[in-house]
């Protein structure tokens, strides 16, 4: 996958993001990297980390979208507890 087709999925998910009235607050890239098992054929992956703040409600709807992006082969959502500083 070019750099192109990239940063065109990445704002694509940033704009799905922001239609379910959410934010997106910093996209790490962190590279290609070799995958442990073959993927849909592939064998490498580009990897990110997105730091985002969604609604709960909206969080099926944002992994619907994402399975159906082809160029997403895998993704994970994980919820970060809020922390408190005293």
């Amino acid at each position: 996958m070019e750099e192109e087709s990239r940063d065109a999925l990445v704002e694509k998910i940033t704009a799905t993001i922001s239609n379910l009235d959410g934010q997106v607050h910093e996209v790490e890239p962190w590279g290609k990297r070799r995958l442990a098992y073959p993927i849909k054929k592939r064998r490498e992956g580009f990897y990110f980390l997105m730091h985002t703040e969604l609604p709960p409600s909206a969080v099926r709807s944002l992994e619907r979208s994402l399975k159906l992006m082809e160029d997403v082969i895998r993704h994970l959502i994980v919820r970060k507890e809020e922390t408190t500083t005293t």
